[in-house]
């Protein structure tokens, strides 16, 4: 039998290893694939895009935010794998009458090697889960060795546009904007709307691949009404706590070096 409480307190229990899984968490699919849990992925969501061709191969049950409560039933699924930003309240509660539901709640590395860890108990994979937090943790030391870790740029990371959005204080991409040595010009939690006034009073401005699309145009558009310098960022590498994580601070390192920090 396992037994584990995930990270929002709820507690699993499950009479074997589960071998048909849900993930409802795009960071989360690409985590299993690399704990070698391709065969047990029996449904994602549309966002799920990492590995590329998995879309084609599993059952796509919707996205992140909705998804086909009678189509996941029908699978039936051992486990079901949320995420408490990511999946909203009531989809896990729906969720956990078809099978047990794992949450997961990211705001640092260490709670995203704790997910990790999780997995490798639930999914018999200790080992290979141990492997991946250590080669993290070591990229992480070697990152923070060569850069310090010390603050010497504030800076407003954009999230969405009409209105422009922004990341809060809570988050996990305020964490990793932290370990780039670089400070948030946002106050507020969460994502709220910036005004031009706080994108002027900032040193630098990111504009993040996802969840909206930022693109070479949309930087036009802003250094077209602020005077603040803007730059283009992979999404991915600053918001997908698994496995990604692996190649995250070799880009950070890249990036570092773009904004003239290393």
């Amino acid at each position: 039998m396992i037994v584990l409480t995930d990270q929002i307190g709820n507690e699993i229990v499950l009479n074997r290893v589960p071998n048909r899984i849900v993930s409802l968490v795009p960071s989360q699919t690409e985590l299993l694939v690399d704990l070698g849990l391709i065969d047990s992925i029996i449904g994602i969501t549309k966002f799920c895009i990492h590995p590329e061709n998995l879309r084609k191969q599993k059952n796509v049950v919707g996205g992140t935010k909705q998804v086909d409560v009678e189509k996941i039933r029908a699978l039936k699924p051992d486990i079901i794998l949320c995420n408490k930003e990511e999946n909203t309240k009531e989809m896990v509660e729906t969720l956990q009458t078809i099978a047990p539901v794992h949450v997961s709640d990211i705001a640092t590395l260490t709670d995203a090697y704790m997910l990790i860890e999780h997995y490798g108990l639930l999914f018999s994979k200790v080992k290979e889960a141990q492997s991946l937090i250590e080669k993290i943790k070591s990229k992480a030391s070697s990152f923070a060795k060569n850069n310090g870790f010390t603050t010497t740029k504030k800076c407003i990371y954009l999230i969405w546009q009409k209105p422009y959005m922004a990341v809060g204080l809570d988050t996990f991409i305020n964490h990793l904007l932290e370990c780039n040595g670089l400070e948030n010009g946002i106050s507020q939690e969460r994502y709220p709307e910036v005004s031009l006034s706080q994108l002027d009073d900032t040193d630098l401005i990111l504009l993040s691949s996802e969840p909206f699309p930022f693109s070479k145009k949309h930087l036009e558009e802003l250094q077209g009404i602020t005077k603040t310098r803007a730059i283009l960022v992979d999404g991915e590498y600053f918001s997908w706590y698994g496995s990604r994580l692996l190649k995250a601070f070799d880009y950070f390192q890249l990036l570092q070096k773009e904004l003239g920090q290393s």
